[in-house]
């Protein structure tokens, strides 16, 4: 039993933590893109 539990983790542990850093890596970029719009929009408005 306790041997089933230890491959149960073993399978899904691995997917789970690839998929979190993952999305962590892709977080940051949408942060700095938004940030990246934000700015430009602020600078358009500041031109005309």
């Amino acid at each position: 039993m306790m041997e089933q539990w230890i491959t149960f983790v073993q399978e899904i542990s691995f997917p789970i933590i690839v998929s979190f850093y993952l999305l962590h890596r892709i977080e940051t970029k949408l942060v700095a893109i938004h940030d990246a719009l934000i700015t430009s929009q602020m600078n358009s408005k500041n031109v005309t």
